[in-house]
């Protein structure tokens, strides 16, 4: 019987993830990523805020909770910490007075960030037509 090393196990695990599976890892993955405030944070740390270039910045948490309107601090601490524990984002804490604390995408962050600014702004471009089909349905039913 030939031995499985831990590379070959990990290869097979990594070729098996199956969203539609309860158990699957990535299933908890697609929950994480389909949060509203996961999207605004990645789209704010990728530049997409207004007045905002397109390119990568560094924000601190007081200016991601300015420009995320509606967003608490639980949440968007919270958040943080989830995107900080995935290794989509970076935390660098400043020693200064007060402490500064910057957060920013990391290279797997910025990788995913296309998508959720293509999400974002197909959301902003459709809102008129699914505004126009929920008021037809909810005038049928």
């Amino acid at each position: 019987m030939a031995t499985t090393t831990a590379a070959e196990k990990r290869d097979r695990a990594k070729s098996a993830y199956n969203a539609f599976l309860a158990v699957c890892p990535s299933r908890q993955l697609l929950d994480r990523l389909a949060d509203k405030w996961v999207v605004l944070i990645l789209c704010a740390l990728g530049g997409d805020g207004p007045g905002g270039t397109g390119d990568p910045v560094s924000m601190r948490y007081s200016g991601l909770s300015r420009l995320i309107a509606g967003v608490s601090q639980k949440m968007l601490t919270q958040t943080l910490r989830a995107l900080e524990r995935d290794g989509l984002i970076t935390r660098t804490v400043t020693p200064t007075v007060p402490v500064t604390v910057d957060y920013a995408l990391t290279d797997l962050g910025l990788s995913l960030y296309e998508t959720t600014r293509q999400l974002r702004a197909w959301a902003q471009e459709h809102m008129d037509v699914v505004q126009i089909n929920r008021a037809q349905y909810d005038a049928q039913h």
